[in-house]
């Protein structure tokens, strides 16, 4: 009795993913090249900005310790 109820909830479960899934509105190709591109531009910014500072702070730190 158990096992049965185990597999209705799953079965339940995928029937209630897949009615969810066919709501979602994708992206196109164009917005997904685009969204793409605007995170890597970002993790770069924020990669090159981090690692500024932390040349900074080594230096400072250095120059401080001296």
């Amino acid at each position: 009795m158990k096992l049965k109820n185990i597999f209705n909830k799953i079965n339940n479960f995928m029937k209630e993913a897949i009615a969810e899934l066919k709501k979602v509105i994708w992206p196109t190709q164009k917005e997904l090249k685009n969204s793409t591109i605007v995170v890597i531009t970002t993790i770069i910014i924020a990669s090159i900005f981090i690692g500024l500072v932390d040349i900074f702070f080594t230096k400072a730190l250095t120059l401080f310790i001296k």
